[in-house]
């Protein structure tokens, strides 16, 4: 049988050929970006022609908005399969049963985070109101199944949750650690049951002094001196706030205060101002945090310690983090696998730390968590209420180690633990329905 499009082009199109188109565009963004895709390149990826593929989409952004969609909508699925299943027994056979799912669903789904944290800012504001309508609707379903298993949470904190399990399941669009299928969906349910049941702290027992730095001292950022500092200050806040290609020279210049043309006087080309901004960053990320976790001590020590100065610096250079996790693609090559090189040193350090805390993991699985946790403090920074102040802070904390598998935290109903907020440095003590995932029991409603 001929291919759509070609010789004998007459021909039945094969059932489910948008579905694939989808699948393969998906992939393709995720790994590549956006910007470096064609619609001839997907085209061929499928097995059609060009003229063939816009006989299902009309263009790019139209392949991009339905690939945003399907994912969107299996995540809309999987809550949804939840609340109608009928799995409200107890509150903690429910909270399992809505980890299960969401982690088949997050398994499926590696690209969708990537997609709509980077890519979806390019569509129009339209699509962008209706896809985010879509993610908020499962928001607001996730958070109604955890009110009901946790009657003692506001509907903000239960929602708030949902989008932290969210923020750990879209931690998987930034690696390509892949153990065997059923294990994974395992310790992916395991992580976000982890969220689900983690106590929500006051903040009191965790953030003293409105500081999360632990008594540590730690580097403060001074106000740009000088026009290229003032230069990539704005260029971070914009790229991380617009994406680098909606942002011109034109606006570049006019946040400091100069024309356009004039950026060329400091770098050569814009690429060269995002490649200078992610170097300042990972300067100041190494320099603020490596060190305490390389720090003499208990190992469960010193992972708490490098936790709160990783927490202060994401709180201080949200705009930092963003761009490094959205634009990192449009590099050069060599700056970008010095990008990536980075990423791989810090990462290292953390997994190695973590696995002696937690010697029973194994470097995928530690490998996991870390992503798992970076996911949760970057989204949590950057897209929580800052007028909480400490109560976000100590909120991130205490998830942070619960996804790690390093603080303690109990099952709604239980009594609580003896120190308020959960202490790092008393290993693992998870809830029972936790462990009955982690030991490869199944879960209810599955």
């Amino acid at each position: 049988m001929a291919p759509d499009g070609g010789p004998g082009g007459s021909a039945r199109r094969p059932r489910g050929r948008r579905t694939q188109i989808l699948a393969v565009a998906a992939e393709q963004f995720h790994q590549r970006g956006y910007h470096q895709v064609a619609m001839a390149e997907v085209a061929a990826a499928v097995g059609i022609t060009a003229p063939a593929l816009y006989r299902h989409y009309r263009g790019k952004p139209e392949l991009l908005r339905q690939a945003v969609r399907g994912g969107l909508d299996e995540l809309a699925a999987a809550v949804n399969g939840v609340a109608a299943g009928g799995a409200r027994v107890d509150g903690v056979a429910a909270l399992s049963a809505l980890a299960a799912a969401l982690a088949v669903a997050a398994v499926d789904q590696r690209a969708l985070a990537t997609l709509w944290q980077r890519d979806a800012r390019l569509l129009p504001p339209t699509h962008r109101a209706e896809l985010r309508r879509a993610l908020r609707a499962s928001v607001r379903a996730a958070g109604r199944l955890l009110l009901d298993a946790r009657p003692e949470l506001s509907r903000q904190q239960a929602e708030s949750l949902a989008w932290s399990a969210l923020s750990v399941a879209g931690s998987l669009s930034y690696h390509t650690f892949a153990p065997p299928r059923r294990r994974f969906e395992r310790l992916m349910a395991e992580l976000l049951l982890a969220v689900f049941v983690v106590p929500l702290p006051d903040g009191s027992s965790i953030i003293a002094g409105g500081s999360i730095a632990g008594g540590r001292e730690i580097l403060r950022e001074s106000a740009p001196s000088g026009r290229r500092e003032e230069l990539l200050a704005a260029a971070v806040r914009l790229f991380d706030e617009r994406g680098f290609d909606n942002v011109s020279t034109d606006r570049l210049g006019a946040a400091v205060g100069i024309a356009g043309p004039s950026l060329y006087k400091h770098f050569p080309a814009k690429t060269d101002l995002l490649a200078a901004a992610l170097v300042r960053c990972r300067e100041r990320l190494w320099h603020e945090v490596a060190p305490v976790l390389a720090a003499a001590g208990e190992p469960a020590e010193s992972l708490d310690h490098g936790l709160r100065a990783y927490l202060t610096f994401a709180d201080r250079h949200r705009h930092y983090l963003g761009v490094m996790l959205s634009e990192t693609e449009r590099l050069a090559e060599p700056d970008r696998k010095a990008a990536l090189d980075f990423r791989r040193d810090f990462l290292r350090l953390w997994v190695d730390l973590l696995r002696r805390v937690r010697p029973e993991d194994d470097k995928a699985e530690a490998r996991i968590r870390v992503h798992a946790m970076f996911a949760l403090v970057n989204d949590g920074v950057r897209t929580g209420d800052r007028a909480q102040g400490t109560e976000l802070a100590a909120r991130l904390h205490q998830l942070a180690h619960a996804v790690l598998g390093t603080g303690r935290w109990v099952a709604p109903g239980d009594a609580p633990p003896d120190a308020a907020g959960g202490g790092s440095g008393a290993g693992p003590a998870p809830c029972s329905a936790v462990h009955r995932l982690s030991a490869g029991q199944p879960a209810a409603g599955r």
